[in-house]
């Protein structure tokens, strides 16, 4: 590689990593509890317990437990159910004031799906949820998740950068050397090691991280053209007044996706995922990588027969697959461990730039100073490589 050449990487790689490191290390910092956010949770009481009974209870009719969930806030309607991923008992109904409120007005009520009892109401706030919005968007919505995106883009570049300055760079010394001749030395050897070891790793959040930001953009090109194309046979009836049965809803969607199980679940009128006509079912697999993947299936709100299912296209299954990948939520706690290991490995790799970026400013304005009026030179010195 050129001088020039490697002067123009160094360039891309510095101004890159300095946009966005900041941001970035709020997302690692933030990051590292959202990893453990179950077991969090569960330390601080803030999961819900379901009762033990016996194995193969049947599950309660979901009229009841929708209906025990919504009379905990009086007045408000149920826009969506979800069924716990990780603990089948559980079942979790999100209500909001009415079908038109915004997202931040919605209210979680946990129950026990076999008993129809509620064992939760977690309001909104807390620490897990100050890092989750943090890490998500910066409590600034669709904004604030679009230039999180952007940092995520910087950082992916960053990476790809340093892998370019790194290999004419390990040419001068064996892998894995760091140098005590100086601070500097030091830093920038671990700096590069460290970031050589996170490759792979950083990459993969990074650009999985980059997909989540446009999650909102997506389910909205969704809705508009796959959606859309679903509904448009009552595009022109007029909203439906009351919906009928939710279980009889769900039996159909069962019906009609053998093999599979429920995952969520929205009403008619609710935001986002279906129109004001239909209940719409997403259906999961059951295996590591079908129950990442949904298939919807949309139930006549008042007749509760399966109207049409299709397949998600592309860009909302990328994204699907894309979610585990980045929080390292798929293989168990030893992988949550090494997601774990190597963010904090990441925070040094971040941290060490920041420090290697400014001890060389410090470096120049010094020789600045030296060789200013009276002195050999008043032309500005080049940092000499270490």
């Amino acid at each position: 590689m050129t001088p020039r050449a490697i002067k123009a990487w160094s360039k891309v790689h510095t101004w890159t990593s300095l946009i966005s490191t900041a941001f970035l290390l709020m997302l690692c910092i933030t990051g590292l509890p959202l990893i453990f956010h179950h077991e969090i949770e569960h330390l601080t009481g803030e999961t819900a317990e379901p009762a033990a009974l016996p194995a193969g209870t049947p599950m309660a009719d979901l009229d009841r437990v929708v209906a025990a969930g919504t009379a905990r806030y009086p007045g408000f309607v149920p826009h969506y159910v979800v069924w716990d991923r990780d603990e089948p008992a559980l079942v979790h109904v999100v209500v909001a004031p009415t079908y038109e409120s915004p997202v931040t007005d919605n209210r979680l009520v946990t129950l026990d799906g076999r008993t129809a009892e509620v064992l939760g109401q977690p309001e909104p706030g807390g620490f897990m949820h100050v890092m989750l919005q943090l890490h998500v968007d910066m409590f600034a919505g669709l904004p604030g998740k679009l230039f999180l995106g952007v940092m995520g883009i910087l950082f992916v570049i960053a990476i790809v950068s340093g892998v370019v300055l790194y290999a004419p760079f390990m040419r001068r010394l064996d892998f894995g050397t760091v140098r005590a001749t100086s601070p500097r030395a030091r830093w920038l050897d671990l700096h590069n090691l460290l970031g050589a070891v996170t490759i792979v790793w950083a990459l993969v959040v990074g650009a999985t991280g980059v997909i989540n930001t446009w999650a909102e953009l997506m389910i909205g090109l969704w809705q508009k053209t796959e959606l859309a194309e679903m509904v448009r046979p009552y595009a022109d009836k007029p909203p439906l007044a009351q919906h009928g049965s939710v279980q009889a809803a769900i039996d159909a969607a069962r019906t009609a996706t053998p093999g599979k199980t429920t995952f969520f679940m929205a009403f008619p009128k609710a935001p986002y995922y279906t129109d004001k006509h239909h209940f719409v079912v997403f259906m999961r697999g059951d295996t590591p990588l079908t129950s990442r993947l949904m298939t919807p299936v949309l139930v006549d709100g008042e007749t509760a027969a399966v109207t049409a299912t299709r397949e998600l296209p592309w860009y909302l299954v990328a994204l699907l697959v894309s979610q585990p990948l980045h929080f390292g939520d798929y293989g168990g706690m030893p992988l949550k461990i090494l997601w774990a290991v190597l963010d904090v490995i990441t925070i040094v790799v971040l941290g060490s730039g920041l420090y290697l970026w400014l001890a060389r400013r410090r470096s120049r304005v010094r020789v600045r100073r030296t060789e200013a009026p009276g002195g050999i030179s008043s032309t500005p010195s080049t940092q000499p490589a270490e």
